[in-house]
């Protein structure tokens, strides 16, 4: 299936900053893809390039077949577009909103259905700025949706929302998936690019430093594993880093985290037992996406930073 959206080699630069050095990956049909970055690393500039929001100073960029820089209008019908900071006038109600939004477009959604979709019928006649934070979020959905697209470009969708707010946003997600909306979503928190996600490209410095299945950069190595054990006295990690299976060993007390090949844990079993050890538990280690983004980008995500 050919992707509805292609980068290559992206670059782009504002004076002497370069904020985009050089980004590739695609989005197929029906995918939610995320892209996660720190502060600055660039996401926000490569998918405000996508939306033909911004002009590239090297590389390619294809939506649905259609260079965005060089014919907008011919992609305009079928791209929604809900930027972070975009903001409406604080008297404009929602229901006036979603029908000044629907007036763009030549075939537009039905505006009630919409409201209905997101839980907005009930709020039609506030105003903007008497909107909570999560009401302000469902209308920019809706106002992204209300062209009938076939791509959804969604930045930083839930920053400065509380945990609930961030829940059922996400539930509205996955809704907007389910009528066959192909979603690119640029996001700096984990557990959303985990839970909404079926690809994930890491952004950092103006790169894209990896690319796959929440699943697939969390497995990393196929034939690395980690485990952590209790054992009864605090042991000596030199006792087990010797072993041709052991790539790491890290200690605390007599907690221990032990990283290797596929067998490293018989191996550490079996050398335990001839020094007369028995751990008290073992619990195998699954890495997370945020252990990803840690590796892949030498530092901690910056949840609750704007990108």
């Amino acid at each position: 299936m050919e992707p509805v959206i292609e980068v290559r080699h992206l670059r782009k630069t504002y004076g002497d900053k370069v904020a985009v050095a050089d980004v590739s990956f695609d989005v197929h049909p029906g995918e939610i893809v995320a892209v996660l970055g720190r502060n600055g690393a660039g996401k926000t500039t490569t998918v405000e390039t996508v939306a033909g929001l911004r002009t590239a100073d090297g590389g390619e960029v294809r939506v649905l077949g259609v260079d965005p820089q060089r014919h907008p209008e011919l992609i305009r019908e079928h791209v929604g577009i809900q930027l972070q900071e975009a903001k409406l006038p604080p008297k404009i109600t929602v229901a006036e909103a979603i029908e000044l939004y629907a007036s763009f477009y030549a075939e537009p959604a039905d505006g009630q259905e919409l409201l209905a979709l997101l839980g907005l019928t009930e709020h039609r006649d506030k105003r903007f700025d008497r909107l909570s934070g999560g009401l302000q979020q469902r209308l920019s959905i809706a106002l992204a949706l209300v062209g009938n697209p076939r791509i959804a470009i969604l930045d930083e969708l839930t920053t400065g929302l509380d945990p609930q707010a961030r829940r059922e946003t996400w539930a509205l997600i996955d809704g907007v998936r389910r009528r066959g909306v192909t979603i690119l979503l640029v996001t700096h928190f984990m557990d959303e690019a985990e839970h909404l996600s079926d690809r994930v490209v890491v952004i950092d410095g103006g790169r894209v430093v990896a690319d796959g299945t929440p699943a697939e950069l969390a497995a990393g190595s196929a034939d690395q594993r980690s485990f952590r054990m209790t054992t009864p006295e605090v042991l000596d990690p030199a006792l087990l880093r010797d072993l041709p299976e052991v790539t790491d060993v890290v200690a605390h007390g007599r907690e221990v985290e032990v990283t290797g090949t596929r067998r490293v844990l018989p191996a550490v079993v079996l050398e335990l037992a001839r020094h007369d050890v028995v751990p008290d538990d073992i619990t195998t280690v699954r890495r997370t996406l945020e252990d990803v983004f840690l590796e892949v980008t030498g530092s901690p995500s910056t949840e609750g930073v704007p990108a």
